[in-house]
């Protein structure tokens, strides 16, 4: 484990092969560290005081939404995503670094395994109306991490360095906790 410049612990993914994709083929990655919890917004306004960059839209008044310091910044731009990283001295991971991150080595469907589990991860469905909402990051460990210890991976898409379609799109992983009907790990948007 190792906290970088913008205070975040980093969990490190050792090299070696992983079964990638949903036709879950061999591929090797050397190793890398990889952020343990998603950006809050309370991470994101430290970069924003830090660089003077102007704020999400989506922030109410230019505000930090209020209740919601811990729980994932969203709705960003690839181009932000990138900033923040730069910032931090890190990068996005790629598709593949995404992947192994979230389902390990064996090719599992789900951060924790083969079978799906409400009650470790943020669906929408399963809420009353009125908590529909992104949650607290962490709030589904240890029992949602993956085998190398990423909390919360594939709970809300997420910008990756990787690009599809000879750099026609960014590609994005992960899944949306407003309608998690498939598994999150295996879904690519661009």
């Amino acid at each position: 484990v190792i906290v970088t410049r913008d205070g975040r612990e980093m969990v490190l993914v050792p090299a070696g092969e992983f079964l990638y994709g949903p036709e879950r083929r061999v591929v090797m990655l050397p190793a890398f560290y990889i952020d343990r919890y998603p950006v809050t917004n309370a991470d994101y306004r430290q970069f924003l005081d830090a660089t003077q960059r102007p704020v999400p839209a989506h922030w109410p008044g230019g505000y930090l939404p209020q209740g919601k310091a811990r729980h994932p910044v969203v709705n960003l731009t690839c181009s932000e995503a990138l900033s923040y990283a730069d910032w931090a001295s890190k990068t996005l991971p790629t598709e593949e670094e995404w992947e192994k991150a979230a389902r390990g080595t064996d090719g599992r469907l789900w951060p924790w395994g083969h079978r799906f589990d409400a009650a470790l991860c943020n669906q929408m469905w399963r809420l009353p109306l009125l908590q529909r909402d992104t949650t607290v990051v962490g709030a589904y460990s240890p029992g949602g991490d993956s085998v190398f210890g990423v909390s919360d991976i594939g709970h809300l898409w997420e910008w990756t360095f990787s690009w599809y379609e000879s750099r026609l799109y960014k590609v994005v992983r992960g899944g949306p906790w407003r309608d998690l009907q498939e598994p999150p790990i295996i879904v690519n948007r661009s």
